[in-house]
Order: C-alpha cells, then sequence, then structure tokens
C-alpha cells in the first residue's frame, strides 16, 4: 500500500503487501510456482547475487507470493521486515541463528510449548548452543540467568498450553539493560491481540500453522524484526555487525541498517539453513490473515464464555484462562492483551490422568489433535502427547501436569460447545 492515511488493521489484513498482479491486473495474490526467475542480463544477475539489489533469484530465497505474506504479516505486527519458513519450530532456529554462536546462550521462560522445551533443551546442543530456563515471572531470576554469553531472551506472549501472559515490557526491559535482544513467540495472541514490539521486543516469531492461517491447511513460521536493536552497539552479534566472508567484505548492520536481521534471514538463513516456504502454503495463509480479527473476536468470545462456565463445573478443579477476574494474569491482560486473553487456556480435572484420558475420548464437536488456532474447537491431553517427552517437573512448570487437558476453543456455537463439553466431562466422572 502507498504512504499516506494510517490503516486500520482490518484494511490492513486484506491489503498490506498486495498489490494486483502487474502482468494480467489478477486482484488475489498468485501462487508464483516456480523455482528461478530470469535475469535481465549478467549485470543484473550480479547485482542480485552481490545483494546491491533487491529481487528475485531463486525460491529457496525469494518468491514474490511469499514476499507479499512477510509485508503483510510486519506490517500486522508493525515491523520493518519479515522472513517467512517451513514452520514455527523452524522459525525459532532462524531467529537464533544470526545471534548464536557455540558456548552461547539463551535465557527462556519456563512455559513453552512442549515441542519448544525440547528443542532449546536438547536439540540446539548440537549446535553448541545452551538455553536456561527460568520462571519469567520472576525477573529477578531472568536477570541472574544472563552471563557474558547470553545472547536472547526468548518467552511466548500468551504461552502454550496455559494461556498465561508474560509481562513483555519487564522482559524487555532485563533485554535492554543486557545489551540483548527480546525473542517473543506471539502465535497464540496473534497481532490482532498483542503486538510485542510495541512492548520492547526486538523479534516476534509466530507459527503461521495456527491462529494467522486458522484452516489447519499448512505449516508454516516466521520471523518478524522490529528494525530498532542496534546491532552494532557491541561484539556479541557479530554475524551482523562484522565482515561477512561470503559477501567480500559486507557488515549487514552497516549496508542495511534496520533491515540488517531481515536481509541476514534471507541472504544467510534461507540460502543457508533451506527452511522454506513453499509458496501454496503462503498462498493458503495470507487467505486466512484476511479474516484474522474476525475470527479473533468470535474465538475470544466463545473462550471467555467457555471458561467461565468450566470455572463452576463440579468435575473441574480450575482453569487457566487469562480472561477470567480470578486469573493472576488478569490484571496483565488489559495492558499486553487488550482485545482478549486468547482462545487457548487448560482445565484440570478432579479425576486425575484417567479421567483426561476419557473426556478426550468423549468430546464430539472438538476434535483430538496436535494443533491448536483452528477454526474448529481442538483438545489435547499435553501430558501424554506435546509435552510427554519432558520430566513431571518440567511438565508442570509448562503448566501441563497428569490432570490438565488443553482447549483450544474454535468459533462453533457457543452453546454447543458447552453441551460437548458437559456430556464429556459426566462420562469422564
Amino acid at each position: 500500500m502507498t504512504d499516506g492515511p494510517t490503516y486500520g488493521f482490518d484494511t490492513l489484513q486484506i491489503h498490506a503487501g498486495a498489490r494486483p498482479d502487474p502482468a494480467t491486473g489478477a486482484r488475489q495474490t498468485p501462487i508464483y510456482q516456480t523455482t528461478a526467475y530470469v535475469f535481465r542480463d549478467a549485470e543484473h544477475a550480479a547485482a542480485l547475487f552481490n545483494l546491491q539489489e533487491v529481487g528475485y533469484i531463486y525460491s529457496r530465497l525469494t518468491n514474490p507470493t511469499i514476499a507479499v505474506l512477510q509485508e503483510r504479516v510486519a506490517t500486522l505486527e508493525g515491523g520493518v521486515g519479515a522472513v517467512a519458513c517451513s514452520s514455527g519450530h523452524a522459525a525459532q532456529i532462524m531467529a537464533l541463528f544470526p545471534l548464536m554462536q557455540p558456548g552461547m546462550n539463551v535465557v527462556v521462560s519456563t512455559r513453552l510449548y512442549g515441542g519448544t522445551v525440547t528443542q532449546f533443551s536438547q536439540t540446539i546442543k548440537r549446535f553448541g548452543w545452551e538455553a536456561k530456563f527460568v520462571d519469567f515471572d520472576d525477573m529477578d531470576a531472568v536477570k541472574a540467568a544472563i552471563d557474558d554469553n547470553t545472547r536472547a531472551l526468548f518467552c511466548e506472549s500468551v504461552a502454550n498450553p496455559g494461556g498465561y501472559i508474560t509481562d513483555l515490557r519487564a522482559a524487555a526491559d532485563v533485554a535492554d539493560g543486557a545489551g540483548i535482544p527480546l525473542i517473543v513467540d506471539n502465535t497464540s495472541a496473534t497481532p490482532y491481540l498483542c503486538r510485542p514490539i510495541e512492548h520492547g521486543a526486538t523479534l516476534v516469531v509466530h507459527s503461521l500453522t495456527k491462529y494467522l492461517t486458522g484452516n489447519g491447511t499448512v505449516t508454516g513460521g516466521i520471523v518478524v524484526d522490529s528494525g530498532k536493536f542496534d546491532w552494532s552497539a557491541s561484539d556479541k552479534f557479530p554475524s551482523l555487525s562484522e565482515p561477512e566472508p561470503a559477501y567480500h567484505g559486507l557488515r549487514f548492520a552497516e549496508t542495511f541498517g534496520p533491515l540488517a536481521f531481515t536481509f541476514h534471514g534471507i541472504a544467510i538463513g534461507l540460502r543457508d539453513l533451506g527452511m522454506t516456504l513453499n509458496p501454496q502454503a503462503a498462498h493458503y495463509t495470507l487467505m486466512g490473515i484476511e479474516t484474522l480479527s474476525l475470527r479473533m473476536e468470535r474465538h475470544v468470545e466463545n473462550a471467555e464464555k467457555i471458561a467461565a462456565w468450566l470455572e463452576g463445573h463440579d468435575a473441574i478443579d480450575y482453569v487457566t484462562y487469562a480472561g477470567l477476574p480470578s486469573s493472576p494474569y488478569y490484571a496483565r491482560k488489559s495492558e499486553i492483551c487488550p482485545k482478549g486473553a486468547g482462545a487457548l487456556f487448560t482445565i484440570a480435572l478432579k479425576g486425575g490422568y484417567e479421567s483426561c484420558v476419557k473426556f478426550v475420548d468423549s468430546l464430539e464437536v472438538f476434535s483430538h489433535v496436535a494443533n491448536l488456532g483452528d477454526t474448529r474447537s481442538l483438545v489435547i491431553h499435553s501430558a501424554s502427547t506435546t509435552h510427554r517427552q519432558l520430566t513431571p517437573e518440567q511438565q508442570e512448570a509448562a503448566g501441563a501436569a497428569p490432570n490438565v487437558v488443553r482447549l483450544s476453543i474454535g468459533i462453533e456455537d457457543a452453546e454447543d460447545l458447552m453441551h460437548d463439553l458437559d456430556q464429556a466431562l459426566k462420562a469422564a466422572s
């Protein structure tokens, strides 16, 4: 969209990054299903490969359909650029890749998706990286965990599975004090409910698979760059501040300024790691984003109604939804997520593990799947699935104890969902 008036979220989610196709006039963004692009001449090709000109070389790096998606998500998050990739897990590695070296560490929240806990506690060790897990409700502990080798803080805005809300401003202040970036996974909230960059985040990651696409059809991830971090302020980030041998000594921070991280993510990250999003997946995600605000409003409306009803149910021990006045995160919601606390939360059943299993098996409208953020309502028993690989202590810390079930509330009729939950709870008890 051209410079001019400041457009609202509902307008941007439809138009940002998109223009009628110059060749055909097609109004919907086409799927550019191509591997490579013809250069105008040898000089043009050399300029592209030298990063002297922006354009399309090869679809592992850049693709017109994916470029629209990157611009749209960056705009909605308030960032300067974005790098789309093959999954949310890929986005997390892509976010860390320019920052880390062997021997470096990242301080991360204990309240993370189980797959992220495994990726950070086990897989990144193979890169020579380390993750220090800390309760982000205790900022003194977060600050104490930072040492000379720490290169980032990482947390979720609305934590999966419990729906806990992180004090992003406090986390950003700690990161700023240490001269390191704050990386926020905003998957559960989406930019409609929370914009972490406005609270001081440097980078924002998403699993596009979830609410942004919203229809359970594709996997994808994205890293959004705020453009606000000075990568040359210290010697901690040589990949961005020092000469890059692969580009004849080019310094990304010096050459690209606020877009240094974004260009590095494409020119180095996608080039060498190859975690590329395919253009058809980008197309599906763009169509999903067009209705993001409408869906999130309904998700939140249903979640608030159902969580309040569940809190008073005889079979329920507690509900973790931050949109409930009884939640310790309720006051934080108005600051971090003023439009609502999302639609992801957990319930603890009084009957324990066995009741959870029977409850999940008795549901009819809810789908038992390893996903969240779909238009459909979804359920999973995290302790036996997504968080199964964690220790009991890690499960407790992540909000996925054996007596806990995660609900992702969809956009169906709330009365139908409550009826389904009620009959399953009766069957479980």
